[in-house]
């Protein structure tokens, strides 16, 4: 194994997660805080907005994947957002419910949810480490 990258990594593009249903997600998506940059129901498409960047969290329509919960091994995509607690609040409010309660992690807090086929997103914060986190 080189002890160098024979490429830049740059940044990430998208984030891809499957769903069984685009409208299901879309609404559940919605109630937990995205923005929908655009669909495209024909390709079966979503694309969910992150922030002020360009790159998103793309959802892509399985029509066979039916509704599972999570399991603790799958993949996780954490997204920052200012206080993951009072995240958690917001999100509870418009019927996400949460896994757990926000868990203490070593930058602040982080809160995770499921959608209804088992992707987990993770809302964290940097509250214990402010010089870390991004502005605006």
């Amino acid at each position: 194994m080189p002890d160098e990258e024979s490429y830049d990594l740059l940044g990430f593009d998208n984030v891809l997660l499957p769903v069984g249903n685009l409208d299901e997600a879309v609404d559940f998506y919605r109630r937990a805080g995205f923005t929908v940059g655009f669909r495209l129901d024909e390709a079966g498409i979503a694309v969910l907005k992150v922030g002020k960047e360009t790159p998103g969290v793309l959802l892509r329509l399985e029509h066979e994947l039916g509704h599972r919960p999570p399991s603790w091994a799958c993949p996780r995509v954490w997204l920052e957002v200012r206080d993951a607690r009072e995240t958690a609040n917001t999100l509870a409010a418009a019927g996400v419910q949460p896994l757990d309660a926000p868990l203490s992690v070593a930058t602040g807090w982080t809160v995770e949810v499921a959608d209804p086929w088992g992707n987990v997103i993770g809302f964290t914060d940097y509250t214990k480490r402010p010089e870390l986190a991004r502005t605006g």
